[in-house]
């Protein structure tokens, strides 16, 4: 890990000083350019945790794995359902204040920073109501359940001038990262196209309760289209940054469709879609999710004249690969003169197939702990006071767009943001 690290801090300074994409990820100054930390008590940065379901645990033990060397205080930990918030007292050792109401942890713990994983429809009221207490927000994605409320954390961001981050960790990914730079570059050319999948095997049940009960909607809350639009803001999300990214903009228009076709239980929300995001300069970005059939597992793919980025899977593919040794080249042609037909009058065009060409890896860094990094550029910009817009916004533009899509495919209809949700 320690090699790892040194290379991830290697590759940010490079990347800083590349006036090619240094507006593209102005974030890694928290590597490059950290604030100073010493071990003493007055420097020391208070995290509090709001949800510790598996999502927040994790983020908790990330932050356990740096809190000595980074000289974090995890002050307190909330949760309203007892077996998580008796799992968050076991994690910190029953040395930290545990609340079931985030506002009395608000009120009695002096906090800068919190880290919120609560289910979907429960992000803003936290989120604001710790920023207007003066407490930087790191937010699990998607922002929130409607525009209305993504834009309020958003306004309450501006209005408090306080930080407000979302978890899209591939923001600090070594293979996004380098990707990204030769993507602005043009090494593949001009993006054209961008695809993406993410597709599972699983009824996505967590916790078991009776179905449409109280206690199924609270645990299994992803199921329901009132506190989430399930695949859509869980999945999607991550990606539609990513296109965002890679294409440094956000859609013009959204169009899809989505059904039940497989998980017909209690669930209301979709079990698959397929959607099509539109840019200005005319290229889509393709999506697709499936919960019965994982063959195709998670891709992104960012397509150009000159080659091909898949980026989850941490390869490029050149249009025009190198050559082969020759040897390998002959017994191909060999072995090819061997099996295929001679074309006595047929068709006179040959079929497309895709290029048996293993390509090569983006990033030799892939093993980093993105998350864990992200938190960890929290932490620096809670000590600088500020963190780049830029962030913010990606966070905020993937939100906004995953819940035009969910509207997309219930309504049948192309979708474009609304006036008063541009910012």
């Amino acid at each position: 890990m320690q090699i790892n690290r040194r290379k991830f801090i290697e590759l940010t300074s490079t990347l800083a000083g590349s006036t090619v994409v240094a507006s593209a990820m102005p974030w890694l100054s928290a590597f490059n350019n950290p604030a100073a930390a010493s071990a003493n008590p007055s420097d020391r940065v208070r995290i509090g945790f709001i949800g510790l379901g598996g999502r927040g645990k994790a983020l908790l033990r990330n932050v356990q794995d740096f809190a000595d060397r980074l000289n974090v205080d995890i002050a307190a930990v909330c949760d309203n359902y007892d077996p998580h918030y008796q799992e968050a007292i076991e994690l910190t050792g029953g040395e930290v204040p545990a609340f079931y109401d985030y506002r009395r942890m608000l009120d009695e713990v002096e906090l800068d920073g919190v880290v919120i994983a609560t289910p979907l429809k429960v992000h803003m009221e936290p989120t604001i109501d710790a920023m207007s207490r003066g407490v930087h927000v790191f937010c699990e994605k998607a922002m929130e359940r409607t525009l209305d409320r993504v834009k309020r954390m958003y306004d309450a961001h501006l209005e408090h001038d306080k930080i407000l981050l979302i978890g899209h960790q591939r923001l600090f990914s070594p293979v996004y990262l380098t990707a990204i730079e030769e993507i602005r570059r043009g090494d593949i050319g001009p993006v054209t196209m961008i695809n993406g999948n993410w597709h599972r095997n699983t009824d996505w049940i967590f916790y078991d309760a009776e179905p449409g009960s109280a206690l199924d909607r609270q645990l299994n809350w992803r199921l329901y289209r009132e506190t989430s639009a399930g695949m859509l803001t869980e999945l999607l999300s991550h990606h539609l940054q990513v296109a965002n990214w890679v294409k440094d903009a956000q859609p013009v228009s959204v169009t899809g469709s989505g059904s039940i076709n497989f998980w017909k239980d209690h669930r209301e929300v979709w079990d698959n879609f397929s959607l099509v995001f539109k840019y200005a300069d005319g290229t889509h970005f393709k999506y697709s999710c499936l919960q019965s059939n994982a063959h195709n597992g998670m891709q992104i793919q960012a397509l150009g004249n000159k080659g091909m980025m898949d980026l989850e899977v941490n390869k490029r593919y050149w249009e025009d690969p190198p050559a082969p040794p020759a040897i390998r080249q002959m017994i191909h042609n060999i072995e090819s003169n061997l099996f295929d037909t001679i074309p006595i009058g047929g068709a006179t065009w040959v079929p497309a197939e895709p290029v048996a060409y293993g390509g090569e890896f983006i990033s030799d860094d892939w093993e980093m702990n993105e998350t864990q990094l992200y938190l960890e550029a929290f932490v620096d910009f809670i000590r600088k006071g500020e963190a780049p817009e830029k962030l913010t916004l990606e966070g905020y533009n993937a939100s906004t767009w995953t819940l035009l899509a969910e509207d997309a495919t219930y309504s049948d209809r192309h979708q474009t943001l609304p006036e008063q949700y541009l910012v």
